[in-house]
Protein backbone atom coordinates (compact mmCIF):
# COMPACT_ATOMS: atom_id res chain seq x y z
CA UNK A 1 0.00 0.00 0.00
CA UNK A 2 1.42 3.30 -1.13
CA UNK A 3 0.19 6.89 -0.88
CA UNK A 4 1.82 9.95 -1.52
CA UNK A 5 1.01 10.97 2.03
CA UNK A 6 1.31 8.66 4.61
CA UNK A 7 -1.99 8.31 6.78
CA UNK A 8 -2.42 7.02 10.29
CA UNK A 9 -6.00 6.33 10.85
CA UNK A 10 -7.90 8.13 13.90
CA UNK A 11 -10.18 6.41 16.68
CA UNK A 12 -12.32 7.56 19.50
CA UNK A 13 -12.37 6.80 23.08
CA UNK A 14 -14.12 3.39 22.08
CA UNK A 15 -11.70 2.10 19.30
CA UNK A 16 -13.50 2.59 16.72
CA UNK A 17 -12.07 4.56 13.27
CA UNK A 18 -13.17 7.91 12.73
CA UNK A 19 -11.30 9.21 9.92
CA UNK A 20 -7.59 10.10 8.94
CA UNK A 21 -4.96 12.59 8.90
CA UNK A 22 -1.57 13.18 7.34
CA UNK A 23 1.16 11.26 9.24
CA UNK A 24 3.19 14.53 9.58
CA UNK A 25 0.92 16.68 11.12
CA UNK A 26 -0.84 14.27 14.30
CA UNK A 27 2.09 14.05 16.72
CA UNK A 28 2.51 17.29 18.18
CA UNK A 29 2.00 18.93 22.18
CA UNK A 30 -2.00 17.84 21.53
CA UNK A 31 -1.89 14.65 19.48
CA UNK A 32 -5.02 12.67 18.55
CA UNK A 33 -6.16 9.35 19.59
CA UNK A 34 -4.89 7.07 16.82
CA UNK A 35 -4.37 3.19 15.44
CA UNK A 36 -0.40 1.98 15.60
CA UNK A 37 1.31 -1.24 16.37
CA UNK A 38 3.95 -2.23 18.15
CA UNK A 39 6.39 -5.61 16.74
CA UNK A 40 9.09 -7.69 18.40
CA UNK A 41 11.03 -9.79 15.84
CA UNK A 42 12.79 -12.84 17.27
CA UNK A 43 14.98 -14.34 15.03
CA UNK A 44 15.41 -18.20 14.47
CA UNK A 45 18.07 -18.77 17.70
CA UNK A 46 14.92 -16.79 19.48
CA UNK A 47 16.95 -13.58 20.28
CA UNK A 48 15.09 -10.28 19.87
CA UNK A 49 15.43 -7.48 17.59
CA UNK A 50 16.24 -4.07 19.49
CA UNK A 51 16.06 -0.92 17.30
CA UNK A 52 17.84 2.38 18.19
CA UNK A 53 15.52 5.46 16.82
CA UNK A 54 17.25 7.50 14.44
CA UNK A 55 18.35 10.80 15.59
CA UNK A 56 16.00 12.68 12.97
CA UNK A 57 13.17 11.35 14.08
CA UNK A 58 10.41 13.48 16.00
CA UNK A 59 10.00 11.45 18.37
CA UNK A 60 12.04 9.78 20.71
CA UNK A 61 14.95 10.35 19.04
CA UNK A 62 17.96 7.97 19.91
CA UNK A 63 16.13 5.77 22.12
CA UNK A 64 16.43 2.06 22.30
CA UNK A 65 12.98 0.10 21.22
CA UNK A 66 11.49 -2.80 20.73
CA UNK A 67 12.43 -4.27 16.86
CA UNK A 68 9.79 -1.79 15.26
CA UNK A 69 6.40 0.13 15.33
CA UNK A 70 4.13 1.87 13.20
CA UNK A 71 0.65 2.85 11.60
CA UNK A 72 -1.54 0.85 9.51
CA UNK A 73 -2.60 2.57 7.07
CA UNK A 74 -6.68 3.27 6.04
CA UNK A 75 -7.94 -0.18 5.11
CA UNK A 76 -4.74 -1.43 5.70
CA UNK A 77 -4.62 -4.59 8.62
CA UNK A 78 -2.18 -4.43 11.85
CA UNK A 79 -0.63 -7.58 9.72
CA UNK A 80 -0.08 -6.20 6.65
CA UNK A 81 1.51 -2.97 8.17
CA UNK A 82 3.68 -5.32 10.26
CA UNK A 83 4.62 -6.52 7.03
CA UNK A 84 4.98 -3.54 5.15
CA UNK A 85 7.11 -1.68 7.81
CA UNK A 86 9.68 -4.45 8.21
CA UNK A 87 10.29 -3.72 4.92
CA UNK A 88 10.24 0.33 4.39
CA UNK A 89 11.88 0.61 7.86
CA UNK A 90 14.30 -2.71 8.45
CA UNK A 91 14.61 -3.35 4.71
CA UNK A 92 13.71 -6.68 4.79
CA UNK A 93 12.42 -9.08 1.67
CA UNK A 94 8.73 -9.76 1.36
CA UNK A 95 8.09 -12.46 3.41
CA UNK A 96 11.43 -12.26 5.74
CA UNK A 97 8.69 -12.03 8.71
CA UNK A 98 5.99 -14.07 9.54
CA UNK A 99 4.15 -16.25 12.43
CA UNK A 100 2.45 -12.83 13.41
CA UNK A 101 0.77 -12.89 16.64
CA UNK A 102 -1.31 -10.62 18.60
CA UNK A 103 -0.13 -11.22 22.00
CA UNK A 104 -1.62 -7.70 23.76
CA UNK A 105 -4.32 -6.90 21.56
CA UNK A 106 -5.76 -4.21 23.22
CA UNK A 107 -2.62 -2.37 24.49
CA UNK A 108 -2.94 1.57 24.40
CA UNK A 109 -1.14 4.22 25.39
CA UNK A 110 -0.33 8.41 25.53
CA UNK A 111 3.29 9.32 26.41
CA UNK A 112 4.96 12.68 26.53
CA UNK A 113 8.86 12.82 25.37
CA UNK A 114 11.22 15.35 26.65
CA UNK A 115 10.10 18.04 23.70
CA UNK A 116 6.84 17.70 24.68
CA UNK A 117 5.60 15.69 21.81
CA UNK A 118 2.92 13.35 22.64
CA UNK A 119 2.28 9.59 21.58
CA UNK A 120 -1.58 8.80 22.43
CA UNK A 121 -2.26 5.40 20.68
CA UNK A 122 -4.19 1.80 20.52
CA UNK A 123 -1.28 0.03 19.57
CA UNK A 124 -2.12 -3.32 19.34
CA UNK A 125 1.60 -5.38 20.55
CA UNK A 126 2.39 -8.38 18.27
CA UNK A 127 5.60 -11.00 18.46
CA UNK A 128 6.47 -11.85 15.21
CA UNK A 129 9.53 -14.46 13.92
CA UNK A 130 12.48 -13.64 11.34
CA UNK A 131 12.80 -16.24 8.37
CA UNK A 132 16.43 -18.22 8.80
CA UNK A 133 19.25 -16.66 7.39
CA UNK A 134 17.17 -13.16 6.81
CA UNK A 135 19.40 -10.52 7.63
CA UNK A 136 17.65 -6.46 8.37
CA UNK A 137 19.26 -3.86 6.58
CA UNK A 138 18.22 -0.76 8.41
CA UNK A 139 16.80 2.55 6.69
CA UNK A 140 18.97 4.83 8.25
CA UNK A 141 15.85 7.73 8.63
CA UNK A 142 14.36 5.29 10.98
CA UNK A 143 17.14 3.13 12.71
CA UNK A 144 20.49 4.63 13.62
CA UNK A 145 21.49 1.07 14.83
CA UNK A 146 20.48 -2.75 16.10
CA UNK A 147 21.16 -5.47 18.21
CA UNK A 148 20.02 -9.05 18.48
CA UNK A 149 19.84 -9.42 22.38
CA UNK A 150 18.77 -12.62 24.20
CA UNK A 151 15.33 -11.51 25.71
CA UNK A 152 15.96 -12.26 29.21
CA UNK A 153 18.45 -10.01 29.35
CA UNK A 154 16.44 -7.16 27.62
CA UNK A 155 13.56 -7.65 30.39
CA UNK A 156 16.41 -7.63 33.24
CA UNK A 157 17.49 -4.16 31.34
CA UNK A 158 13.85 -2.56 30.83
CA UNK A 159 13.94 -3.70 34.93
CA UNK A 160 16.95 -2.29 35.96
CA UNK A 161 16.93 0.75 33.88
CA UNK A 162 13.52 1.52 32.56
CA UNK A 163 14.65 5.44 31.64
CA UNK A 164 17.34 3.69 29.09
CA UNK A 165 14.20 2.54 26.47
CA UNK A 166 10.59 3.95 24.84
CA UNK A 167 8.07 4.53 27.49
CA UNK A 168 6.11 1.98 25.56
CA UNK A 169 8.45 -0.58 25.60
CA UNK A 170 8.61 -0.53 29.22
CA UNK A 171 4.93 -0.08 29.70
CA UNK A 172 4.67 -3.36 27.28
CA UNK A 173 6.92 -5.88 29.00
CA UNK A 174 5.82 -4.65 32.08
CA UNK A 175 2.52 -7.44 30.83
CA UNK A 176 3.87 -11.34 31.66
CA UNK A 177 1.79 -12.15 28.78
CA UNK A 178 4.60 -10.18 26.35
CA UNK A 179 7.57 -11.52 28.56
CA UNK A 180 6.57 -15.22 27.84
CA UNK A 181 5.92 -14.59 24.53
CA UNK A 182 9.17 -13.44 23.82
CA UNK A 183 10.76 -16.03 26.27
CA UNK A 184 8.89 -18.42 24.39
CA UNK A 185 6.93 -20.07 27.08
Amino acid sequence: MTHDVELVVLADEHGQAIGTAPKATIHTADTPLHFAFSCYLLDADGRLLLTRRALSKKTWPGVWTNSFCGHPGPDESNEEAIVRRSIEELGFAEGAVSEIVAVLPDFRYRAVDSSGIVENEFCPVYVARLQPGEQPDPVEDEIDSLSWADAQSVIAAVDATPFAFSPWLVEELADQRLRDAILGR
